[in-house]
């Protein structure tokens, strides 16, 4: 966008106004998730930052996927104002509404005006039909990573991200990932703390970069381990990563033989002990490096690393990329 574009909807006194585009049958969290903006101060003016306004084609009241309805604008009530931030949002009515040429014209329409737009989840579908996606790299909900490529494939599609920024365009991943891009887009706005603020009152855990994978490493051991057997040890794991993490140790911690521990654990889990080690040590790494000033010699000890270069050929294998880049293109300032 142009900076004139960007200074008519970015007011010098007042909120900016965030504009939620709805279809049927969205998913309630991909709407209410990004209500981040509801509660983030400005503090430049000690008062909210933002004004959310939820519209529909028609000013319909809305089906999602659970009882509720929501209740919205008519988009043309909101079209000659100058719109700060355009989010559409996604459910199962997007696949049908990526075809729906009122739909399609009404987010094309806002758009125009707007000094950011985004999707949330399968909202990216829309949002490629309106061809604002062309040319850009763009995320989804991974079970729809193939269809926004198959139907647009002029969108670049990256499955891994929680969210993509390109330009002045954002997408982002599966319903909770919208949290995250909408405290990113805060932090953009508002200034990091208003970020951490509103993130502390949510009880998130942290403000996550974009380039975190959607694909959470705890819950795919959770998976493979679906009766529990092992979630006592990686609990204890993950909290002793500093320690030298043998075979033997992990066997004693489970109470079993090492022999035995090390068959049964490769197993269940796919991955033997010693690959499963790294992983949670890469993974710890990978967190300390976004959220903390700590040296990469501080961190490859407190991870269990040792010494920085045992980390830097591990990250280079598994992350393919050395931990001094990775901070330096994740780490949340």
């Amino acid at each position: 966008m142009t900076s004139k574009t960007a200074k008519s909807t970015h007011p010098a006194n007042g909120p900016r106004l965030v504009v939620f585009v709805v279809c049927r049958n969205i998913v309630l969290l991909d709407l209410v998730g990004p209500q981040v903006f509801s509660h983030a101060p400005d503090p430049a003016t000690g008062t909210n930052g933002y004004e959310c306004a939820v519209v529909s084609v028609d000013g319909s009241l809305t089906d999602t996927n659970t009882v509720v309805s929501i209740p919205s604008l008519a988009a043309a009530q909101v079209q000659d104002r100058a719109i700060h931030t355009l989010v559409v949002v996604g459910g199962d009515g997007a696949i049908p509404g990526m075809q729906d040429a009122a739909l399609v014209d009404t987010v094309a329409a806002l758009a125009r005006g707007a000094h950011r737009v985004c999707s949330v989840c399968s909202g990216a579908l829309v949002l490629a039909a309106t061809g604002l996606l062309d040319g850009r790299r763009a995320v989804t909900h991974w079970d729809d990573c193939a269809m926004l490529a198959d139907c647009f494939p002029r969108v670049t599609v990256e499955m891994d991200p929680i969210y993509v920024k390109d330009g002045h365009i954002w997408t982002s991943a599966g319903i909770t990932a919208g949290i995250d891009m909408a405290l990113a887009i805060v932090a953009e706005d508002l200034g990091r703390a208003s970020a951490l603020t509103v993130g502390r009152s949510m009880v998130a855990q942290m403000v996550r970069s974009g380039g975190q994978s959607q694909f959470s490493p705890t819950l795919g051991r959770q998976l493979r381990d679906s009766d529990g057997q092992f979630e006592a040890l990686h609990h204890w794991m993950a909290d002793n990563l500093h320690l030298p993490l043998t075979v033997d140790a992990l066997a004693a911690q489970a109470n079993m033989s090492a022999r035995n521990f090390a068959r049964v654990y490769t197993q269940v889990m796919g991955v033997t002990p010693a690959k499963a080690v790294e992983a949670m040590r890469i993974e710890q790494a990978q967190n300390l490096l976004e959220t903390t000033e700590d040296s990469i010699k501080q961190i490859a000890s407190a991870c269990g690393f040792n010494d920085e270069e045992r980390m830097r050929r591990a990250f280079l294998r598994i992350a393919r990329v050395s931990p001094s880049d990775y901070r330096q293109n994740f780490q949340v300032r």
